[in-house]
């Protein structure tokens, strides 16, 4: 039971990995895989952030898959919570974390009048967030 558990969480925070590399969340996920891996020696921290880098990269140039990625990542994380169980708290905060963030979209903007902002301001503005 604890065993699936397990695989659930890293499966969850892996497919995380994956969706914020393609989001271009790369600051944030450095940020999450530095918590996620603080209880593990320098070596396994390194290696981490190290992958984190050569994985987006292998992404963007299509060398690896979404789905081999996860699997990957799924796989060093459920090794790194059995060799580190103090860890689960932080890996199954991050695989139920959204991976959106709020953005805000502009839908029109007039400017009237002289220089860059002068004059009347017409239009819409949404902001979603």
């Amino acid at each position: 039971m604890l065993e699936d558990v397990a695989m659930a969480i890293s499966t969850g925070a892996a497919g995380n990995i994956v969706a914020y590399m393609l989001n271009g969340r790369m600051d944030a996920l450095r940020a999450q895989v530095t918590k996620m891996f603080r209880h593990g020696t320098e070596q396994e921290r390194s290696a981490a952030i190290r992958a984190v880098e050569n994985d987006a990269i292998a992404l963007t140039r299509q060398e690896m898959s979404e789905a081999d990625l996860t699997r990957q990542w799924s796989n060093t994380l459920h090794s790194y919570l059995t060799a580190h169980p103090e860890a689960n708290e932080a890996i199954a905060s991050f695989a139920s974390s959204p991976t959106s963030h709020k953005t805000v979209n502009i839908g029109s903007q007039n400017f009237y009048g002289s220089g860059s902002f002068g004059g009347d301001n017409n239009g819409t503005l949404n902001n979603n967030a």
